[in-house]
C-alpha cells in the first residue's frame, strides 16, 4: 500500500489531470517547485504506479461506436476468469466484486455484431461463467479522471 500523498504530490497530479502535457516548469510555478523538482516527483510517482500519463480516446471517434458494461456471475474460482477478461482486447475495464454480480467489465466494440461476437463466442465459453448481463450504453454523461487528490 502506497504512503498518503503529500500536498504537493497532489497538486503536481491536478495539474496532469488538466492536462497531461503540461510543461514542468508549469507545473513548477503552479505548485511552488523548481522544474527539477516536479521533474523528480512526477518519475517517482509514476515509477511507484501511482500516476500513468496516457492518451485518452473518445472510442467513436477511433470506430468504436458500441460501449457496455458486462456483469458476469462466475462458478468456482474468480480470478482465472477476470485474468481471460483481461486479456481481451475489447475488454478495457474488469474489476472484481461483492454483491451480485462477482465480475463487472467494460467492453468497447466497433458495432453490435462485433458486441454479440465478444459476448457468445469468447465471454461466455469461458470455463466457469456461469452468468452474463450486459448493459449497453446509450449515452455517456460523465466521464471523468478527476479524482485521488482531495
Amino acid at each position: 500500500m502506497h504512503a498518503p500523498l503529500d500536498d504537493a504530490a497532489k497538486k503536481i497530479i491536478e495539474q496532469l489531470q488538466q492536462d497531461g502535457r503540461r510543461p514542468y516548469s508549469a507545473i513548477g510555478k503552479a505548485v511552488g517547485l523548481s522544474e527539477a523538482a516536479v521533474r523528480q516527483r512526477i518519475q517517482r510517482l509514476s515509477d511507484a504506479g501511482v500516476i500513468q500519463i496516457v492518451a485518452v480516446t473518445d472510442p467513436m471517434q477511433v470506430g468504436l461506436f458500441r460501449q457496455a458494461m458486462v456483469a458476469i456471475n462466475v462458478e468456482g474460482p474468480l480470478d482465472p476468469v477476470a485474468d481471460a477478461l483481461a486479456e481481451m482486447i475489447e475488454i478495457n475495464y474488469v474489476v472484481v466484486c461483492a454483491g451480485r454480480f462477482d465480475i463487472l467489465c467494460e467492453a468497447i466494440c466497433e458495432d453490435d455484431a462485433g458486441l454479440l461476437e465478444l459476448i457468445s463466442s469468447r465471454i461466455r465459453t469461458i470455463p466457469g461463467v456461469r452468468h452474463v448481463e450486459t448493459s449497453v450504453y446509450l449515452k455517456l454523461r460523465k466521464q471523468s479522471y478527476q479524482w485521488g487528490t482531495r
